[in-house]
């Protein structure tokens, strides 16, 4: 087939991402959220392969071969040709699902939902695979692919993959982002030959409608995060926190500051410390640094995730910017990382700060349940989005905190509000009776 010549150019984060694909790894993933132009990369990058060395074969496999025929034969492959490749004639054998070039090269196109397709890959030897929307795929027909990965000739042999982010009990995320092998739990033995990168549809604007990035963005908050933010979906048994559960309204601009605040009966800024000595120490956690506020009707507000990587001056700084940008009633930092010397620090920023030390008596399961309880009736808001601080919420369960770090920030937030909604409060304005002042005396 001839194919007419149109101009075509990459995006910046195209570019980067077949820089990516010619590089050192030979299993590189690429996930991101809905039409952001992973399809299209890694179609064109078999293309490429195909005509660089003559007699080269290539297979883009899927779960479903009706799904492959329809998103990638029928649509991708013929757009990466007529786009990039207007001058090459090819031609489309039906009989073997396969895509034939000049140069004897070909790319074939099986589905792995039939035992019968599946049992005639295992006759044939790949340059390169492609998993099509590989979340579908099981780590077993995956392996079962990579026997496959073994033709002999001029390119070295690659595994491409992409997919919308599944859930993090998934082998992708294991394999790419965890980095061990998942049946095993062992890590890696080269893992510089693994890579992956995040593509997201807002790098691919230039090609997609406003109508599209919006209807996108309108999305509930679990599709959201998947579709156009291209995040893994956490899955915790007995999560304490799920993404349906924060309620939001837009972020604080600054001249709508001073409104919200005289709308707060009360502001605090909690921080959680670490051992961090500065913003290269990536070793250490961050310190956890939130805003927050409570109403009059009793309802939680979260302005601000602050949090940072720095020397303990210049986090004691940032809170209490934080404090004069708020106009915060209290400072509540924790005791136990440090003790007197988190004290100590704050005091020498600001001496006359109202200070509130707290010890982390409990776990943090029994801290986080009341705060989650909160959010669960409705209470708390949040005044625009806070994905990392979010993120280590969802990470809480009843057993504890199930990341591989400290939840610095949600430590800070479960502070903050426990201060604010849990503990009592006195009213303002009303005697407080200690047992040495009475009026009768």
């Amino acid at each position: 087939m001839k194919r007419s010549r149109s101009a075509f150019a990459l995006t910046p984060v195209q570019e980067q991402a077949n820089r990516l694909l010619g590089g050192e790894a030979r299993h590189i993933f690429l996930r991101g959220g809905s039409r952001s132009g992973k399809t299209f990369i890694l179609i064109r990058a078999l293309v490429v392969r195909a005509l660089r060395v003559p007699q080269s074969r290539h297979g883009v496999f899927r779960y479903r071969q009706v799904a492959l025929r329809a998103s990638i034969i029928q649509d991708t492959f013929p757009k990466v040709m007529r786009c990039c490749f207007a001058h090459i004639r090819y031609k489309w054998d039906g009989q073997s699902n396969r895509v034939i070039f000049p140069n004897g090269s070909s790319i074939f196109f099986g589905g792995l939902d039939d035992s019968t397709r599946t049992e005639k890959i295992l006759g044939l030897e790949f340059a390169t695979i492609y998993l099509n929307e590989a979340s579908q795929i099981s780590y077993g027909a995956r392996n079962m692919l990579l026997t496959r990965l073994a033709q002999r000739c001029a390119l070295t042999v690659r595994e491409y993959i992409d997919a919308n982010p599944p859930t993090t009990d998934h082998w992708l995320y294991a394999l790419f982002e965890s980095g061990i092998e998942p049946r095993s739990g062992l890590r890696h033995g080269t893992p510089k030959l693994y890579a992956s990168m995040v593509m997201n549809p807002d790098q691919n604007r230039a090609n997609l409608s406003d109508a599209y990035l919006q209807q996108l963005e309108a999305l509930p908050e679990r599709e959201r995060r998947r579709f156009l933010l291209g995040e893994y979906q956490t899955v915790i048994e007995d999560a304490l926190w799920r993404v349906d559960m924060f309620r939001r309204c837009q972020a604080c601009e600054e001249q709508d500051r001073e409104v919200l605040i005289g709308q707060l009966r009360r502001i605090v800024v909690a921080v959680d410390p670490s051992g961090a000595s500065g913003p290269s120490d990536l070793k250490a956690d961050e310190i956890g640094i939130v805003v927050a506020g409570v109403d009059h009707d009793g309802v939680g507000h979260v302005l601000e995730d602050c949090s940072l990587r720095d020397t303990p001056m210049a986090w004691a700084r940032r809170v209490m910017q934080s404090v004069a940008l708020w106009r915060a009633d209290r400072v509540i930092a924790e005791r136990n990382f440090g003790g007197a010397l988190v004290e100590a620090t704050l005091r020498s920023i600001d001496p006359a700060a109202s200070l509130k030390m707290v010890v982390a008596s409990r776990g943090k399961a029994a801290r986080a349940e009341p705060i989650a309880a909160l959010y669960e009736q409705g209470r708390v808001v949040h005044h625009g989005r806070f994905p990392e601080l979010e993120s280590q919420l969802c990470l809480f369960s009843i057993r504890g905190f199930g990341g591989a770090s400290s939840p610095d920030r949600a430590d800070a937030l479960i502070w903050a509000l426990s201060e604010l909604m849990i503990e009592p409060q006195p009213a303002r304005g009303r005697w407080q009776d200690q047992g040495w002042f009475s009026l009768s005396r």
